[in-house]
């Protein structure tokens, strides 16, 4: 009976450390597993929307704004010393998550009071390397631009040269100015990526980016 007792302590013993063993091993790998921050969201499209803004002190014709722009707008004006802004481009585009978008264009002048490139063209191009739509830790989506990069060529008046009639003819010569970033954004709400400084009025290139989901 003794023998009995003895045997079935030490079974009870052993499944006892058997049971602590396990539950400590659970408990590191918990602590070993980070806890998800962020849950990618694959096969929906995006509509991207690239906006540029012109700020500057000279007055402009029609300085009307997206009413998308308008929070925007206003906290340019608190931020920046700029008297008027103007649209001068918006590039609408279409990716899937995960995918990446590449565009180049000739502009109109970005500079249009400057004497001697009020007609010159400007050359562009804008950049991302992948473009993401994740939910964060309270499932709130949030849209991520990794490798964000937007540059552009601008015209600027170096000298005037004369022509065979004895006109003033203004040279040219073209600068590059650009950015790059990665940056993330609630969905549907449009974020300021960046200014660029451009020409010697000290008007600048404003940046201003948003994306939702797309349509099904």
């Amino acid at each position: 009976m003794s023998y009995l007792r003895t045997g079935l302590s030490r079974s009870l013993s052993l499944l006892l450390a058997l049971f602590c063993l396990a539950a400590i091993a659970s408990a590191a790998l918990a602590q070993d597993k980070p806890a998800p921050v962020e849950k990618k969201i694959d096969e929906i499209n995006l509509d991207t929307q690239l906006y540029m803004i012109v700020g500057t002190n000279e007055a402009v014709g029609d300085a009307k704004m997206p009413a998308t722009l308008d929070p925007v707008i206003k906290d340019l004006r608190a931020s920046l010393p700029f008297k008027n802004y103007r649209l001068t481009a918006t590039l609408i585009n279409r990716v899937k998550t995960g995918g990446r978008l590449d565009l180049r264009w000739i502009g109109g002048p970005l500079l249009e009071k400057a004497t001697g490139t009020a007609s010159a063209p400007s050359f562009n191009d804008f950049f991302v390397r992948q473009v993401s739509l994740v939910e964060d830790a309270q499932g709130r989506s949030i849209i991520r631009m990794d490798g964000f990069k937007f540059g552009s060529r601008i015209p600027i008046q170096t000298n005037a040269a004369l022509a065979a009639n004895g006109t003033a003819v203004p040279t040219l010569s073209y600068e590059s100015t650009g950015l790059n970033t990665d940056i993330s954004m609630r969905e549907g709400a449009p974020v300021i990526v960046g200014t660029l400084n451009v020409g010697p009025s000290g008007d600048a290139i404003i940046l201003v980016v948003s994306a939702r989901r797309a349509p099904q």
